[in-house]
């Protein structure tokens, strides 16, 4: 069995390198004991949505700008904003150092290699023949990757200035002229690799011949970590965000009523990446459970907590809730048309190929005979988008948009007779109104569909009811 790990570093956790060398990388002892471990980073925080677009409010980055840069040049504006706040971050990491002129060197030359590509490619279009549209996707690619290679580039030299064995590996495909799959790049790049001898820091975005974004977009960093552990063979993989995985935001419950879990299986970090609370993007879990490799959640900032422990056969012997959790900025899309009877795939299929193509995310829907609502994950203009869309299509059907919160209640084990109607009174009691629910059949999760006004008190009265009040201090924790 192999002996080393594959870990990725969140955004939040990057922004404060102390904590990573400390915390992470030397795990609390005065010096490396062993190497064998490959870490996987991602850009610092902030600087990923600067340079495509805010991951919570849309707000467009360079990307968005530029991609409607026909008309406007907000795009240089933002790429200026984006060299300020990468030289801002160089300097407080490197306030100590010799190596700021270099550090700022590398991630500039880099910028203005990207800024010369979109200024000829503006020109390219300007002619009949080329249409900017079809280039897209291939500028949102090249601008994802300096995000990494700035954080990966500094940490490896950080690392390497305060004694500790370290290498940059650049999978960004910078400047290639070879198009591979991602699977290729990383097999070349540790093909030769000795992980007894240093750590390799590796680039969580990686170029390959068919594009990371195209489908995983913001989920591309965790694609090449799970490609990594699986190719490696890793004993494990680990993920060090800024949090634990806990039974409920602790901001909402109370720190003293959020309990960390201590195990859980994919079926419910698939659920909670659903909503946007991402231990793991699903697809790149996929490769892990296959391959049954373990994976690991840690809080950085509490290196001595063992962590979440994410496997594929766990189930709990008692069932239990494990977490309550769910999002706002939902969108309770419905389409009534009395040709939907009978004629239900047509209609779902349209409406889920146009809800895609506006690059929307759908967290869950449900059906009746002549209605099907789409829980969306989108902002107005998005929405407004794909209903015109819809309208143009079926010029008959009534369409209706709300904005609702999503609140769900997830365990690997939840078949307990009863627990809709105490979850459905606990929200009375509190005078919340279901507006809709469901439960599927796998029973690893219950969802309720509410006012945006009520989220958290939806999510407070499930919390104690489901699991303050079902389960024993320290059984989600210490479950074996």
């Amino acid at each position: 069995m192999t002996q080393h790990t594959v870990e990725k570093i969140g955004g939040t956790s990057m922004s404060q390198y102390a904590s990573v060398r400390d915390n992470i990388i030397l795990q609390g002892r005065p010096k490396v004991d062993a190497f064998n471990r490959i870490f996987v980073v991602s850009a610092y925080s902030g600087i990923t949505n600067r340079l495509l677009e805010h991951k919570k409010n849309g707000q467009p980055g360079i990307y968005g700008l530029f991609a409607k840069s026909m008309q406007s040049e907000g795009w240089k504006a933002a790429i200026t904003d984006l060299r300020n706040e990468i030289k801002r971050i160089n300097a407080e990491l490197f306030a100590h150092s010799d190596s700021l002129h270099e550090a700022n060197q590398f991630i500039e030359q880099r910028i203005d290699d990207a800024e010369s590509c979109l200024d000829g490619l503006l020109q390219l279009c300007g002619h009949g023949h080329f249409e900017l549209g079809s280039h897209l996707e291939t500028v949102r690619e090249m601008l994802a990757s300096l995000g990494e290679a700035h954080s990966a580039w500094n940490t490896a030299r950080l690392l390497n200035e305060d004694g500790i064995a370290a290498r940059f590996i650049d999978l960004t495909g910078w400047q290639t002229q070879r198009h591979i799959t991602l699977d290729e790049r990383i097999q070349e790049a540790f093909a030769d690799l000795d992980l007894s001898e240093a750590f390799p820091i590796v680039t969580g975005y990686a170029h390959s011949q068919r594009g990371l974004m195209k489908s995983f977009d913001r989920g591309y960093s965790e694609m090449t970590f799970s490609r990594l552990a699986v190719l490696t063979q890793a004993r494990e993989a680990i993920i060090h965000k800024e949090f634990h995985l806990s039974s409920a935001d602790p901001g909402i419950v109370g720190e003293q009523n959020a309990e960390p879990i201590g195990r859980t299986n994919y079926d419910v970090a698939d659920q909670l990446a659903n909503l946007g609370m991402e231990a793991i993007h699903p697809r790149a879990a996929k490769g892990l459970r296959k391959n049954d490799i373990a994976l690991v959640v840690k809080n950085t900032f509490e290196p001595q907590h063992p962590g979440t422990l994410i496997t594929t056969g766990f189930t709990r012997e008692r069932a239990q809730v494990e977490i309550i959790t769910g999002c706002t900025d939902i969108y309770a899309f419905t389409l009534f048309d009395q040709d939907i009877a009978g004629n239900f795939h047509e209609y779902d299929q349209d409406i889920v190929e146009t809800i895609q193509q506006c690059k929307a995310h759908i967290v869950s829907k449900g059906v009746n005979a002549n209605t099907i609502t789409h829980y969306i994950n989108a902002n107005l203009q998005t929405i407004k988008r794909i209903r015109a869309r819809l309208l143009k299509r079926y010029p008959d059907a009534e369409i209706d948009q709300q904005r609702v919160a999503f609140v769900s209640a997830i365990g690997s084990n939840m078949t307990i007779p009863g627990i809709m109607a105490r979850a459905t009174g606990a929200l009375s009691a509190h005078n919340i109104n279901i507006l809709a629910t469901g439960q599927s059949m796998r029973q690893v999760d219950i969802n309720f569909i509410v006012k945006e006004s009520d989220y958290e008190a939806t999510i407070r009265s499930l919390h104690r009811v489901l699991v303050e009040e079902d389960v024993p201090r320290g059984s989600i924790a210490n479950a074996a």
